[in-house]
C-alpha cells in the first residue's frame, strides 16, 4: 500500500482516473496504520469524523456512485435513520473488514470503468437538492468526483491522524515501510 505512484501507470484516461482514486484511497486507509480500533474510532475534534469513520463512509460513497452507474440498486443504501452510520463503525465492524469492503468495491468499480463503452455514457442523478431535476452525469463526470470526494476525506484523515498522534502522511509512509 506504500505506493503514491503506481508501479504501473498506463497512459490511457481510464488508468488515469483509476491510479488517482487509488491513490486517494491509499491516503485515507493509511491515516489509520498503526492505530487500535479505539483510537482511529476517535474523534479527536468538535467534528463527528474518525479515521475508521471515513474509511467506511468513502467505502459505501463509492459504492454508491458505482451501483448509480451501473443502474443497479445499491445494496447498503442509507435511509435518513441510518445515514449516521456511515460516518462509524457499528455492529462488531472492524477497520480490516471495511478496508476489505472497499478494495472489493474498488475492484468492481475497475471492472466497470474498463468495461463501460464509453466514459461518455451517462446515468441520471438520484432526486435531491443539490442535484438538477432529471439531471445526468457521464461516468467520467464520476470518476472525477470519485477523485475528489475521496481526496478531500483524504485531507480530512490527515488532520485527525495529526491531532490524534502528530503523525503526518509521510510519517506513516515511512513507519509502513520498516514494518512491512
Amino acid at each position: 500500500m506504500v505506493a503514491l505512484v503506481p508501479t504501473e501507470a498506463p497512459g490511457d484516461e481510464r488508468g488515469a482516473f483509476l491510479n488517482f482514486i487509488e491513490t486517494q484511497r491509499q491516503a485515507v486507509v493509511r491515516a489509520s496504520y498503526g492505530l487500535t480500533e479505539e483510537q482511529a474510532a476517535s474523534r479527536p475534534s468538535v467534528s463527528e469524523l474518525s479515521l475508521s469513520g471515513l474509511i467506511k463512509h468513502c467505502a459505501e460513497v463509492e459504492l454508491n456512485w458505482l451501483r448509480l452507474a451501473q443502474g443497479r440498486p445499491n445494496e447498503r443504501q442509507r435511509s435518513e435513520e441510518t445515514w449516521g452510520e456511515a460516518f462509524r463503525l457499528v455492529d462488531g465492524e472492524t477497520i480490516p473488514e471495511v478496508v476489505a469492503f472497499w478494495q472489493g468495491v474498488a475492484k468492481e468499480t475497475e471492472e466497470f470503468v474498463r468495461s463501460v463503452p464509453s466514459l461518455d455514457d451517462t446515468f441520471p442523478l438520484p432526486p435531491a437538492p443539490w442535484f438538477p431535476v432529471d439531471g445526468r452525469v457521464s461516468v467520467r463526470w464520476m470518476l472525477l468526483h470519485l477523485v475528489q470526494e475521496i481526496g478531500r476525506h483524504a485531507g480530512h484523515a490527515d488532520i485527525v491522524r495529526e491531532s490524534l498522534d502528530g503523525k503526518g502522511s509521510f510519517e506513516l509512509i515511512d513507519l509502513e515501510k520498516r514494518t512491512s
